[in-house]
């Protein structure tokens, strides 16, 4: 390691204490980025296959102009009138269904989902919230307490009840009735609540559910789910914060693998792409049940600059067929995967769609074991061949590739060849 990145370091350490973690056993110095490539210091690049922040690719020049053009302008808050946050609501709201009719602005996919947790606690008078396991919804105190990945089971308030990961290759269920089973374990949840005196307010859920292994959930989960919840009187939150903008690439939105439609759809991350940008869009009804108990104002949330950066981020998914070259591309990367599979026995399972995939890691196919230190060694080794992904999981042996939108195959048979090399490397020696 250089001494210049040893200094910085211990600068770090010293001025950000001990919380914050960095990727890889060799942190990255990063200075700049364009399209899917990163560039260190010493100008070496790297294929970005993680950072789905920057939606539509690294410093892409329409949303810089977008935001350098209206910074020079003006930057206020919702309180007064300004003309880009009608636009932007307009053109967002235009992705969903009529009965989503309503947005309402924030700026991180925290604060959006604590908003959407307002409102149906609000609507519903109730407080109990249903969540799968393994999840990560963000990090303000209420969302926290709902990401059941970071929190620890002693910590999890009463009014929190999980149900299992809808994971149909290590998971309880495999079988074409998958989606029932797992979906019926919401009525278990809603029993535990009711033994505890609760009333059920939402059920939440990750439309892909990233933090557990990229687990698209079996045919008719979802909508199953939704049913059992309003059916207790309660409200169902699609959490889109990853999976939405076409990352999926059949659907702009992962809610719509399955035949129903939310009460709200919570979003962040892509939004802006890199610029602070979240959003609820709910049912009118919900919103004006929610204002007569009080007002909703968010300072940043919704300001012009953040949604001329959204607003561009729209125009350049469309202009450049992003949510096509997601399924295009992310079905060549997936065609590659599952070569090296043939190839490679520590490869369990590929799965996920578009440019949201999971590649889950194994020491024994037949037992399905988790291979965690290999997937370790293979994230670090990765990222010295010159690609960042990173790992993910309950047993953390799943790798999570979720590239910039502008990805090409060009782009995909580089990372595919390097991770070829580095199974060949690694594997045997776990």
């Amino acid at each position: 390691m250089k001494p210049n990145t040893d200094a910085m370091l211990a600068r770090r350490r010293k001025l950000l204490g001990p919380a914050y973690r960095l990727f890889y056993r060799n942190p990255v110095h990063l200075v700049r980025g364009e399209g899917v490539w990163l560039y260190d210091a010493d100008g070496r690049k790297y294929l970005d296959m993680y950072n789905n922040v920057a939606h539509v690719g690294h410093c892409h020049a329409q949303v810089v102009e977008a935001v350098c053009k209206q910074m020079k302008l003006l930057n206020t808050h919702t309180r007064y009138l300004h003309g880009n946050v009608l636009d932007y609501a307009e053109r967002l709201t235009g992705k969903f269904p009529r009965e989503l009719d309503t947005a309402m602005f924030c700026c991180t996919g925290s604060e959006a989902n604590e908003l959407a947790l307002r409102i149906a606690r609000t609507c519903t008078g109730g407080t109990g919230i249903i969540v799968t396991e393994y999840a990560y919804h963000g990090n303000t105190k209420a969302i926290y307490e709902i990401s059941t990945e970071d929190i620890p089971a002693d910590e999890v308030p009463d009014y929190v009840v999980t149900v299992p990961r809808p994971d149909t290759y290590r998971g309880r269920y495999r079988g074409s009735d998958a989606g029932e089973k797992y979906a019926a374990h919401a009525h278990e949840a809603l029993e535990t609540l009711a033994n505890r005196g609760i009333k059920p307010a939402a059920f939440i859920i990750d439309t892909i559910a990233s933090s557990c292994g990229v687990v698209a959930p079996p045919p008719g989960y979802l909508r199953k789910c939704a049913e059992i919840i309003r059916a207790a009187g309660g409200i169902f939150i699609a959490d889109e914060v990853q999976p939405g903008f076409g990352r999926t690439g059949r659907n702009f939105w992962g809610y719509q693998a399955d035949s129903f439609i939310p009460d709200i759809v919570t979003m962040g991350k892509p939004m802006g792409n890199g610029h602070p940008l979240s959003a609820i869009v709910t049912r009118r009804e919900l919103v004006q049940q929610f204002s007569t108990h009080g007002h909703y104002f968010n300072t940043f949330g919704g300001n012009p600059v953040s949604c001329a950066a959204g607003l561009a981020v729209l125009d350049v998914i469309e202009k450049e067929n992003l949510q096509q070259n997601a399924l295009r591309v992310g079905e060549h990367l997936t065609d590659g995967l599952r070569s090296l599979a043939k190839r490679h026995e520590c490869i369990g399972e590929v799965r996920g769609t578009g440019l949201f995939l999971a590649v889950e890691l194994v020491s024994d196919r037949e037992a399905r074991t988790p291979a965690t230190e290999l997937a370790a060694t293979i994230v670090n080794d990765l990222r010295e061949r010159g690609v960042l992904t990173g790992s993910i999981g309950p047993d953390d042996n799943i790798l999570k590739l979720r590239p910039p939108m502008v990805i090409s195959t060009s782009d995909a048979d580089y990372m595919l060849d390097i991770l070829d090399r580095s199974l060949a490397d690694n594997a045997h020696a776990h």
